[in-house]
């Protein structure tokens, strides 16, 4: 097995290669540089990589230029004029083995979360909600925990915010004062979040994280990508979906310890999304997530067109850097070339201030951890070309790798089984037949627990969920809902 992955030449000596060191590859890294300078180009070579290693890969295509990753190269004359530079003798072009993914179902499979799984907190920064807003969707998840209701879906929290806005003097009681104004605010950017295709990305099947972690019959690790055009749009529904899934590979994933190549490596483009407006217990939880795991075998990438965008506390455990041209044509630029020159090993003959500003396209600064963990001295370099299509997959290749997915039909019909939506609404109707000018009243906790048995039995789901996480834990009070980390860290009790 190969134990380094050669991504670039100097461009001082055609006799030294820069490569990253595959046990240091969960230490995390960074792509900088301004538009139009190469990152999609170094992306995909690292990918390629990495898959040729056996380690699968995740990233999201919010250009749709990705997509070429499964087809092999050829007949680029730029790509043709690299390899006769760079004197790569024996370079041959060659496919990938990819797995598209897509929200929306139209370019890949379905990706799906549920919305106890994402949780208050996360769900909150998805909907723009203040943190009195948040506080009390924090109060609605703890009612459908208490009363065993759950929350798969929009309408399943559509329901439940109105039932909570019909009783907030009974409710309040209970739990702490519900402003009604409060839970109209959350039904209105849950409205607009529906009207921006929230439908589809809340429900079952969710995604199982394994799916993202295969090899094919080479030994080569699967290149998992999302199609983020359209999801982009949504910048925080983007970076908090992205987020979702780290949580969960930290969650769900055991410790490793030391070893040979990381399980996973995660790509996060656009990663300035991720942080910005950020509040800072979010901001701090990240930080933790990102140090913590690699302890796991997942190895981080961010990228991004500025090292400013990254929070100092993040930036500092990005220990492999590929940086391309930044421009400095203001304060501000000249500020951020500075910032990103002072974050790398100095190397006696190179000025790194200056070359940043000065690097062509397909050039860059290249730093990787040697063995011991400790960067190597900065050298300007050229990144390889990529072995396979630059540019975006023809739509039929497309469709026909999607229809031979080894996973293909697990995601593709969604499932609607009884949740919040069904009970409460049940409870309605019988209320109304019982005595009309009553309310509908929560399920007991026993009616709520004879409810999940007869979802645990019901013979058509149980192939479809043979492979979910269960979400439920036993105690001795009943049963509560699970979440994601993230949701559990920044505070909303999940054990």
């Amino acid at each position: 097995m190969n134990t380094s992955l050669t991504i670039a030449q100097s461009s001082r000596s055609s006799n030294q290669v820069l490569s990253l060191n595959l046990r240091m590859a969960n230490r995390h890294g960074l792509i900088a540089g301004a538009t139009g300078t190469g990152k999609t180009v170094t992306l995909q070579v690292l990918a390629e990589q990495f898959s040729r290693a056996g380690v699968p890969v995740f990233m999201a295509d919010v250009k749709g230029d990705l997509s070429g990753l499964a087809m092999p190269g050829g007949g680029n004359q730029t790509v043709d004029a690299r390899i006769r530079a760079l004197e790569l003798n024996g370079f041959a072009y060659h496919d990938n083995p990819v797995i598209f993914w897509d929200v929306f179902g139209e370019q890949g499979h379905p990706v799906r979360a549920t919305v106890s799984d994402m949780g208050p907190l996360l769900l909150a920064r998805m909907l723009h909600l203040n943190p009195v807003q948040t506080g009390i969707l924090t109060i609605v998840f703890k009612i459908a925990d208490d009363h065993g209701l759950l929350l798969l879906d929009l309408k399943d929290l559509r329901a439940i915010l109105t039932y909570v806005s019909e009783n907030t003097r009974i409710l309040s009681s209970e739990y702490g004062h519900i402003a009604r104004a409060s839970v109209g605010a959350i039904q209105r950017s849950l409205l607009q979040l529906t009207q921006e295709g929230g439908d589809h990305l809340f429900g079952e099947p969710m995604l199982d994280i394994t799916d993202l972690m295969q090899t094919n019959g080479d030994g080569h690790g699967t290149i998992n990508i999302l199609a983020a055009e359209t999801l982009y749009r949504t910048p925080r529904v983007y970076a908090t979906l992205l987020l979702w899934l780290l949580s969960e590979l930290f969650e769900q994933l055991p410790e490793t310890g030391d070893s040979e190549r990381p399980r996973l490596v995660f790509f996060f483009d656009e990663a300035h999304l991720l942080f910005k407006n950020a509040p800072k217990v979010l901001l701090d939880k990240i930080e933790q997530v990102v140090r913590l795991i690699r302890s796991k075998g997942v190895g981080i990438y961010f990228i991004s067109q500025n090292p400013l965008d990254i929070p100092d506390a993040v930036l500092g455990q990005l220990g492999n850097r590929v940086q391309h041209a930044l421009r400095a044509f203001t304060p501000k630029d000249q500020k951020a070339v500075r910032a990103a020159a002072q974050t790398f090993r100095t190397h006696p003959g190179i000025d790194v201030e200056t070359a940043i500003t000065q690097l062509g396209i397909g050039e860059a600064l290249v730093s990787f951890l040697d063995d011991k963990g400790s960067p190597h001295p900065v050298e300007i370099a050229r990144v390889h070309p990529p072995h396979s299509l630059i540019g975006m997959l023809p739509a039929p290749a497309r469709q026909s790798i999607i229809r031979n997915s080894p996973i293909y039909g697990l995601y593709e019909t969604p499932i609607d089984r009884e949740s919040a939506y069904e009970i409460l609404q049940a409870r309605t109707e019988q209320s109304s037949r019982t005595n009309p000018a009553r309310q509908a009243n929560l399920p007991t906790q026993s009616q709520a627990s004879s409810s999940r048995q007869s979802d645990r039995t019901s013979p058509n789901l149980i192939e479809t969920f043979a492979r979910q996480t269960a979400r439920t834990i036993g105690n001795e009070i009943g049963r509560r809902i699970i979440r994601g980390v993230l949701g559990s860290i920044l505070g909303n009790g999940r054990r």
